[in-house]
């Protein structure tokens, strides 16, 4: 059971169990044994503790055939790194090109010493040579200096690299600017809790995740003795909806049912409800100055994770430090997912090994020219995927240039058009009922699946607390191109209410069945007739809208604006197809229920969640829309 569990946090966080492809084991052993040689160190940092680490050292090094070092930063444990190395097949490319591979526990987790702090802010100084402070950009600095100092035949050039926490780690590596760091790859970087990765969205907590990983992430003593998962995840459970609105019910009763008060970070989300400065300060994003190492920012359109992260670290860099190279790469990948084949999610298949691309054409070449100066770098500033064709484009910088702004707007009838309303007082309504919130996918499971990013939505279609809007068949393809917002005019019942939006790639339904999708009867129709591909979805809590710091309740029956962006995104809808937008005010329990008043969700109790009667304009005074940017 211990086994299993631990499995499950390294599927949960992008890490190596699941995501990766399996390459040939015993001849990869085989090369590994006979090329490298392995030992583990401890390396002193300025405040006199030491951080564990792994190296994986060529056998030919020496000053006449030096190699460079390529590092990884990480929370999850750096054991076991050469059973990592042997069964994953493009970390293997990276051997047979020849790197001094190091894998080191962060302060204070597993073999490492000192106190560990989720998201560790950093400190004052930007040189960090001179800063007395510890920070994870010290730790990196004092790290790199120890290997420089102590791993003979290196040719004095560093790497970073890191997907999800170890992303975070990577960009604080960054920061830390070290003469020897030649090159850093954040990849899913965790960046901000409260705005839109892993814990909140929008100020919207995503609670199902967390419940899931945090009582395994806090059991880090190597010796596995401690390790306990606090009565939490009966895996005879099937039914994650049913398990969470009937015994986990709220934020509060998770913690103090079922983890008894012993998890701290989960205090710490319960007692600060707002983006205040306790989520700021871990933002790393909030400290970066002028960056020296050349940058390669990379993530997943399908990232459950951390798309935000991915998408908000390469833009940041690009703004607050532009003379540095600052490139990215955006596939069709789910958290991680770069590492492995990469040629499907779920129903939807890319036409080809997009992992694999991504090793021979961006990351090895990436690393080769900066740490062994093979080369100049040869890739475009953003390097992106094309969903929808299943191509990839190349751009000097992301969103691309010389795209134009368009709208389509919510009508009656359900119809999506690019004419503004001219009539009054129109709008669309549903109830939003706590007791019966709408799920986030249409299957029965426990475990949160990745494939949501690209399920049909034609379970939600049929629910009245749904609203949808769908364009006529297109004329001629549609490319989008960065960011979509969304700008409604809502009225509520009560006091507060989340609102999800979704953007939605309806496959073309035959004449005979075009309500398949809403009707639920497909006739003799194929599965992909009239799917409806879920592109890009976002939440935001609603007394979050003006501010993430000061909330604001509604005034029931008032009118209000609420703007949020969803996440960017690189899809054609093609001719033929239909662009649908799905508007509800739960997503559960992938997000946790609002109760719909204005209070202090984190604390809230059974008896405060009310249903609201949710209002969503479309009329000539408000025209309720989304923007989107168009490439031709």
């Amino acid at each position: 059971m211990k086994k299993y569990f631990l499995l499950l946090l390294l599927m949960i966080l992008g890490t190596f169990t699941k995501i990766q492809a399996q390459s040939n084991f015993p001849a990869d052993s085989a090369y590994f044994a006979e090329h490298y040689t392995f030992k583990t160190v401890k390396m002193k940092m300025r405040d006199g503790i030491s951080l564990y680490a792994e190296l994986h050292i060529p056998k030919d090094i020496s000053k006449s055939h030096p190699y460079p070092f390529l590092m990884e930063r990480t929370p999850y444990n750096a054991s076991s790194s050469s059973k990592r190395i042997t069964r994953t097949e493009a970390l293997m490319k990276l051997a047979r090109e020849g790197f001094i591979f190091v894998f080191t526990d962060v302060r204070g987790r597993w073999h490492s010493e000192g106190t560990y702090i989720n998201e560790r802010p950093e400190g004052p100084n930007p040189d960090k040579k001179k800063q007395k402070e510890i920070d994870e950009s010290t730790d990196t600095y004092d790290s790199i200096d120890w290997l420089l100092a102590n791993v003979p035949g290196n040719n004095g050039k560093v790497g970073v690299w890191g997907v999800s926490y170890p992303g975070f780690y990577a960009t604080v590596a960054a920061m830390s600017n070290h003469p020897a760091l030649k090159a850093v790859s954040p990849q899913a970087p965790v960046t901000d809790w409260f705005a839109g990765d892993d814990v909140h969205h929008n100020g919207a907590f995503f609670w199902m995740d967390f419940f899931t990983f945090f009582p395994f992430f806090d059991n880090d003593d190597p010796t596995g003795k401690t390790f306990h998962p606090f009565g939490v995840l009966p895996f005879k459970e099937s039914d994650n909806y049913d398990y969470f609105l009937k015994k986990v019910k709220t934020p509060l009763n998770a913690n103090t049912s079922f983890f008894k008060d012993s998890i701290l970070f989960w205090n710490d989300i319960l007692n600060h409800p707002n983006g205040d400065a306790f989520w700021k300060n871990m933002n790393p994003l909030n400290s970066v100055k002028e960056i020296k190492p050349a940058l390669l920012t990379v993530g997943g359109w399908y990232d459950a994770e951390d798309l935000y992260g991915t998408l908000k670290t390469y833009k940041s860099y690009k703004n607050l430090t532009p003379n540095t190279e600052n490139k990215i790469t955006m596939g069709p990948w789910f958290h991680g997912g770069w590492w492995s084949k990469g040629e499907s999610l779920g129903d939807t298949h890319f036409g080809s090994e997009t992992g694999v691309y991504y090793i021979d054409s961006i990351f090895l070449p990436f690393m080769k020219s900066h740490l062994k100066g093979k080369g100049n770098d040869p890739l475009a500033i953003a390097t992106v995927f094309e969903t929808g064709t299943n191509l990839w484009r190349k751009f000097d910088t992301w969103p691309p240039k010389n795209t134009q702004d368009r709208s389509l707007f919510l009508d009656a009838a359900g119809i999506l058009t690019t004419n503004a309303p001219q009539t009054g007082n129109a709008y669309s309504e549903y109830l939003s009922d706590p007791a019966h919130p709408v799920p986030y996918q249409g299957i029965i499971s426990f475990e949160r699946t990745r494939d949501y990013m690209v399920d049909d939505q034609r379970f939600a279609d049929r629910r009245p607390d749904v609203i949808t809007f769908e364009t006529e068949p297109l004329s001629e393809d549609i490319r989008m191109a960065g960011p979509v917002s969304a700008d409604l005019f809502v009225s509520l019942s009560t006091s507060d209410a989340d609102f999800v939006v979704k953007l939605i790639d309806v496959l073309p339904r035959p004449e005979k069945a075009k309500n398949a999708g809403r009707t639920g009867d497909p006739g003799k129709t194929s599965p992909e007739q009239g799917y409806e591909h879920l592109v890009r979805a976002e939440i935001m809590r609603g007394k979050f809208r003006n501010s993430l710091e000061n909330p604001e309740p509604f005034t029931p029956g008032a009118i209000t604006p609420v703007n949020f962006d969803l996440p960017d995104l690189f899809h054609t809808f093609q001719k033929g197809h239909r662009i649908m937008v799905q508007i509800q005010s739960s997503w559960f329990p992938l997000v946790d229920r609002n109760p719909q008043q204005f209070l202090d969700i984190n604390k809230a109790k059974p008896e405060d969640y009310i249903a609201s009667q949710v209002r969503i304009y479309r009329d000539k005074e408000h025209p309720s829309h989304i923007v989107f940017h168009v490439l031709n």
